[in-house]
């Protein structure tokens, strides 16, 4: 059984996810606040966090940024009221594996739950695949660069697996959706286009002039190295 951590403040948003994952075999705990989502997801094992965005004591994106840091990989969705893309970009940019704008759908939030908990398995076996200076060790289903663990999404970690099982490949970014978020998911191009932007600050010497992410224009990404 997932352990899912709800973090919303609004107690009848709350009451709804608690039941609706409940009824989903979830087992769920919920907490109101930013500074106790921080404590629960460090002492306790989740297998995903739910982060509403608008929190007292600390924000959505203090708490995932706090939890990135510290080198929690938990994938977390955001819940946000906000529609503006750049409120998205910035989620993304501080670790958030996925977004769901309120009001959303239960069904598609159930869906992109079921996707993220498919994709967050580590692959079986004990493969490292090497490039450059970086590690990605299938077995830990976690990226080194020179020796030293990289703190990672599990979305950013799918995606580097797709790239390095096509080296010297173009993929296209219908190709990286179907492969990543999987089928019956929406998710926009740009949002590929931000975990690529992500993935190359933590594997390239040089984001701006990537030596292994190359960009193909108006066709994809190809993996170099």
């Amino acid at each position: 059984m997932s352990r899912i951590l709800i973090v919303e403040d609004e107690p009848g948003i709350a009451f709804t996810l608690e039941n609706d994952l409940q009824t989903e075999g979830y087992e769920i705990a919920v907490v109101p606040d930013g500074a106790e989502a921080v404590r629960r997801a460090r002492a306790e094992a989740f297998d995903l966090i739910l982060l509403d965005v608008m929190l007292p004591n600390k924000d959505g994106f203090e708490v995932c940024r706090e939890l990135r840091r510290g080198g929690l990989s938990t994938p977390i969705i955001m819940l946000t009221a906000k529609t503006q893309e750049a409120e998205k970009i910035l989620g993304l940019d501080v670790g958030a594996d996925d977004y769901v704008t309120k009001p959303f759908s239960p069904r598609e939030l159930r869906a992109r739950i079921r996707a993220l908990l498919r994709r967050s398995t580590p692959e079986n076996g004990s493969e490292v695949l090497r490039f450059g200076n970086c590690e990605l060790d299938l077995a830990r289903f976690e990226l080194r660069r020179n020796g030293q663990r990289i703190d990672a999404t599990h979305t950013e970690l799918k995606l580097l697996t797709a790239f390095l099982r096509n080296k010297g490949r173009v993929l296209t970014r219908e190709a990286l959706l179907e492969d990543v978020w999987g089928s019956g998911v929406f998710v926009t191009d740009r949002v590929v286009d931000n975990h690529i932007v992500a993935l190359r600050k933590k594997i390239e010497g040089d984001p701006t002039v990537p030596k292994h992410l190359i960009s193909i224009r108006g066709m994809g990404y190809r993996f170099d190295g």
